[in-house]
């Protein structure tokens, strides 16, 4: 349990998420289909929070305009416009965190409901593709 407890604790923070949550898991020794849930649902939960707490943001301030963002968030914005919410939740993990992705999106003006819906997608499956290469590789180590 405090393995499990663990990975979920990993999977929450910005630049492990998921996929490297659910890495740690597996090389822990945990059940993969365990590792990958229990990485999933702690990356979700803070998603979810950074979600909510931009949507107060949002509702408090207003959407920001394009003008006064960085560069970073300017291509951020920049994607928002050109894939939407679907296309920047499934490929944002592969340059930001979910919950900086997510947190953005929101602040940006997408639904809150679809980023939610969206990134938990992205997460599952990046996390059960990262799962599936770390237990193909310990595999492969072992039977080496």
């Amino acid at each position: 349990m405090l393995q499990w407890l663990g990975v979920m604790a990993a999977a929450a923070i910005p630049f492990v998420e998921s996929y490297f949550g659910a890495v740690i898991g597996v090389l822990a020794g945990l059940n993969p289909v365990v590792a990958i849930i229990a990485a999933v649902v702690g990356n979700v939960i803070s998603m979810v929070l950074v979600v909510l707490s931009a949507d107060r943001l949002r509702a408090r301030r207003g959407v920001t305009p394009v003008e006064q963002l960085s560069p970073r968030k300017q291509r951020l914005r920049r994607m928002l416009d050109r894939f939407g919410v679907p296309g920047v939740s499934l490929l944002g993990q592969t340059v930001l965190p979910s919950q900086i992705t997510s947190g953005a999106l929101v602040a940006f003006g997408a639904s809150t409901r679809g980023v939610i819906g969206w990134q938990v997608v992205s997460i599952i499956l990046w996390g059960v593709a990262f799962g599936t290469l770390a237990v193909l590789g310990v595999d492969l180590v072992q039977n080496s």
